[in-house]
Formats: C-alpha cells, sequence, structure tokens
C-alpha cells in the first residue's frame, strides 16, 4: 500500500513539474531536458517520416545510430497503427511513444537506466505533445504573420514609387482598403516592442489604418491614416500613441492623396526629427514648399528629357533591371541612401551594380550630392505631372541652371532657408555650404572648416531643429538645401 502511494506522489510530482516546464519560452526542449535526467537517458522528437524535430535544450541527443533504428520503429508503427513501442538495440532499449492521435510526432527515450512502468512516459507524452501542438501552432502564426507583413510591405513599396492600381490589388486582400488621401505616421520605439506598439497603433486607430514594419529602420514604424468621418472626428493619432506609449516618438505628414505616399512618408521623418527633441515626443510636418509647382511646364520638360534614358531602358539580358526596377531603385537609394538594399530586398552588390547602370545611362555619379540633388529632382517632377501621357508643351526646357534661376525658384529657396537665417546660428549656411561641398562626409566637412567632426555634427543638428526637418539621416532634406543654395548662387 505504502509503495502504491509513493508511486502516486512520484507520479503527481512529475505532472507537476511537467506542467510547469510547458509554460516555459522553449518548452519542449526544457521538457525534453527533464525526461532525459529523470529517466537517466536521452531523448528526442522524431516527425512521422522519422526525421529530428527536436532535442533536449542543454542535454546530449541521441546518437544517430539510435535514432535511425528509432526511425525505422516510427515506421513499423505507422504502418500498424500502434502507438507505441520498445526496440531492443545493441545500446539498450529504446521507447517509442506517438503523441496523441495521427501520424506523430514520436517520443524516443533512450538509455533508461532504471525501466519501470510506462506511465512515466505516458503523461510526459500527452503534456508533451499539447506543449508541441501550441508551440507548431505558435509557429504557424509566426509564418502567417511574417507572410502578411511582406505582403504589406510590399504594398507600401508599390505606393512609394507610385503604383497605385497595383498596390490596391493586393491590400485588397489584406484590409483595410487603402484611403484616397491619408497622413504617414512614422513611430519610432525599441525594435523588440515593434509588434507590441503596432498592435496599440491599430488600436488607437480603430483598424482604420494601414500599419507596416519600416523594412529598413528596425525601431520604426510606418502608418497610413485615413481622415476621420465627418462628424466624428478625434484626438489625432501621433497625440494617442505619444501619450500611450512612454517609450515611442511620432513624427506626422500632412494629409497628401495616396499617389504622394513617398511625400508623405519625407515628411513625416522630418517631423520625427522634431519630435525626438520636444517634451510631447510628437511633431507634425508644417514647413514644406515644394519646388515642383514652381517650376510649371519647363520643369516637367526638363525631368522628361533627364530621365529619358532610364525611363525607355530595355535591358540586353531578362534578368537585368528594366526601366521601372532603375527607377524604383533611383527613388529608393535617393531616399534611404545605403539602406536601399534593405528597402529593396537586394544584396549590396545588386544594389551596387543597378546605380552604375544608373550612372552610365543619365551620365551621374549618384555618390555625388549635386548629382543626387539633380536625380531627386527629376523623379519628383516625374511623379507630381499632372498628365505624365502627354509630352509638356515646352519648345526648349533648357538646363538645371535654367530652372534654378527663375524668379519662382529663388523665392522658394529663400522661402526653405529663412529658418536658419532667422534663427540667428553662427557659421550655419557656411558649414552647410561645406557640408554639400563634402557630398555630406563628416570628416571632410570638419576638415574644410577647420574644426572637429563632433563640432560639425553640432551646427548641422542645430540646422535641422531650426529647418525642422531630418538633415543627417536619410530621408534628409539635403537635396533640396542644396537646390536652393544653388538658385540663389551660394553653391
Amino acid at each position: 500500500m505504502t509503495g502504491r502511494v509513493t508511486e502516486s506522489v512520484e507520479r503527481a510530482e512529475d505532472v507537476l513539474a511537467l506542467a510547469r516546464l510547458a509554460a516555459e519560452p522553449d518548452a519542449v526542449g526544457a521538457m525534453l531536458d527533464w525526461l532525459a535526467d529523470r529517466t537517466r537517458g536521452t531523448a528526442a522528437l522524431l516527425d512521422g517520416e522519422g526525421r529530428t524535430l527536436a532535442t533536449p535544450a542543454r542535454r546530449p541527443a541521441p546518437d544517430p545510430p539510435v535514432l535511425a533504428g528509432a526511425a525505422a520503429s516510427v515506421a513499423e508503427m505507422r504502418r500498424d497503427g500502434t502507438s507505441s513501442a520498445v526496440v531492443e538495440g545493441e545500446s539498450g532499449a529504446v521507447d517509442v511513444v506517438r503523441l496523441g492521435a495521427g501520424a506523430g510526432p514520436y517520443l524516443v527515450v533512450t538509455h533508461r537506466a532504471q525501466r519501470r512502468g510506462g506511465v512515466q512516459l505516458t503523461d510526459a507524452a500527452r503534456i508533451l505533445g499539447l506543449s508541441w501542438r501550441a508551440a507548431e501552432a505558435d509557429r504557424t502564426r509566426r509564418r502567417v504573420a511574417a507572410a502578411e507583413a511582406r505582403n504589406r510591405e510590399a504594398v507600401l513599396h508599390l505606393l512609394m514609387i507610385g503604383s497605385l492600381a497595383a498596390a490596391r490589388r493586393i491590400a485588397a486582400t489584406l484590409g483595410p482598403r487603402l484611403p484616397d488621401a491619408a497622413r504617414v505616421l512614422v513611430v519610432e520605439c525599441p525594435a523588440g516592442r515593434r509588434l507590441e506598439v503596432a498592435g496599440q497603433v491599430d488600436s488607437f486607430a480603430r483598424g482604420r489604418a494601414w500599419i507596416v514594419p519600416c523594412p529598413v529602420r528596425p525601431g520604426h514604424l510606418i502608418a497610413l491614416v485615413p481622415p476621420d468621418p465627418p462628424g466624428r472626428a478625434r484626438p489625432q493619432l501621433e497625440l494617442l500613441v505619444a501619450g500611450h506609449v512612454p517609450e515611442a516618438r511620432v513624427g506626422a505628414s500632412r494629409e497628401v492623396p495616396l499617389h504622394d505616399t513617398a511625400a508623405g512618408y519625407e515628411q513625416a521623418f522630418h517631423a520625427l526629427a522634431v519630435a525626438r527633441g520636444v517634451p510631447g515626443r510628437y511633431a507634425r510636418f508644417d514647413r514644406h514648399t515644394d519646388l515642383a509647382p514652381f517650376l510649371g511646364d519647363r520643369g516637367f520638360a526638363w525631368a522628361a528629357g533627364f530621365l529619358a534614358p532610364c525611363l525607355t531602358h530595355v535591358p540586353a539580358r531578362r534578368a537585368d533591371p528594366g526601366a521601372e526596377e532603375l527607377l524604383a531603385t533611383l527613388n529608393s537609394w535617393l531616399t534611404f541612401d545605403t539602406g536601399a538594399s534593405r528597402h529593396l530586398k537586394i544584396h549590396r552588390n545588386t544594389l551596387s551594380a543597378r546605380l552604375r547602370v544608373l550612372d552610365d545611362l543619365l551620365g551621374l555619379d549618384l555618390t555625388r550630392v549635386a548629382d543626387q540633388s539633380a536625380a531627386w529632382l527629376a523623379l519628383r517632377l516625374h511623379v507630381a505631372r499632372p498628365h505624365p501621357a502627354a509630352p509638356p508643351d515646352v519648345d526648349e526646357p533648357g538646363a538645371l541652371g535654367d530652372l534654378l534661376a527663375t524668379e519662382a525658384a529663388v523665392v522658394w529657396a529663400r522661402s526653405l532657408v529663412r529658418p536658419v537665417r532667422e534663427a540667428g546660428l553662427p557659421a550655419a549656411t557656411e558649414t552647410v555650404r561645406a557640408w554639400l561641398r563634402a557630398d555630406t562626409r563628416l570628416s571632410t566637412t570638419a576638415s574644410a572648416l577647420g574644426i572637429s567632426a563632433p563640432a560639425a555634427r553640432k551646427r548641422l543638428t542645430r540646422v535641422e531643429h531650426a529647418l525642422g526637418r531630418s538633415l543627417l539621416h536619410s530621408p534628409s532634406v539635403r537635396h533640396e538645401l542644396w537646390l536652393a543654395l544653388r538658385a540663389l548662387g551660394e553653391l
């Protein structure tokens, strides 16, 4: 009688220990560790084909010959429809127990020093089976979530390059429906909490926002937020996020048409640069006048001629990038700089090869700020052109210098740099000019000014705050600053 009570107590203790392990992050590995220790043997899980699925987290796995013998036993069990077996091998007995109904998985325990009844393995198999199914469900959920994230990222990418029809087709299968106009938010948070924060943003937006983890920066979320329905205005989303997520900083764009998502993203990123330095941890973009409307048809004609070699490019081989891929690469490079390879999901060598093709086609050196700025303006005009199919009614658009010499361009340039000059920052314009001439290399800028690199960075950070725009990190206002200073004759 005493022996039975002792066995019952031990069994209850074993079940309790397994139940506690089932709550650990790597429950299956921890339970295999416990089982190997408790039986003084080794343990593993095999699938219905005899392949190893899991081994102990810290203890040694069964030897390969033992696993091969267990795999043969699994095949026999599947054929005979049995749920357990004991196989005698050269190294000792091998217990094989199916975890639940169906085709496995199968628990394998070898070299048990004390062979007791099968109750211990039966109990372990039952709890281990539940843990395995929970882990499999979690892995499936993660795969589905990763696939959905990739699809959402693809929609964002299509919006950034202006492919609205394709973006809407994919978005329609995922939900919510893409709005005709939206504000873009960039939320900065700890990378490890990005999914959690995304859920909070979605809750605050009541499921109406289109939320995408940034493919370039692991600590950023991008959200497209539609306008509130008439008569149902709610607190601005950026205020809710910053107020309820202490680690978050939020930059918000103005409301932009869907085809201007790229411009909205840049606005939000510039606002984020301001949000990092204000107590409320959020900012809205409120300083921007686009150059494109100031240049009119002459600007559209110049951009069409500038980009024509790229737009009409036909690759020599089917595997080579075509016009659309090259245009997307150019846009990504000008927006994200070296982060373009992560944005486009290509190897950095592939990015370099595409940039060389673009250099050859456009006659540029895209590592230089002057050429980057010209290409940036051409892309801006290309996207902003109201009727892309119709050629602009201009006989001779002239060169970039001619466009920037117009009175309208000079008015735009003065408007852009006015906040810096009104801030009264010492040597601010001189520092920006030196930085742009040095193609944004801080060490070269510092040498030209006779100061240290940290001092140069500090000056540029002050300019960034005065402009209310991101300067040192891409997307950067550097291209607009170069164009403005060129229009004012200061570069």
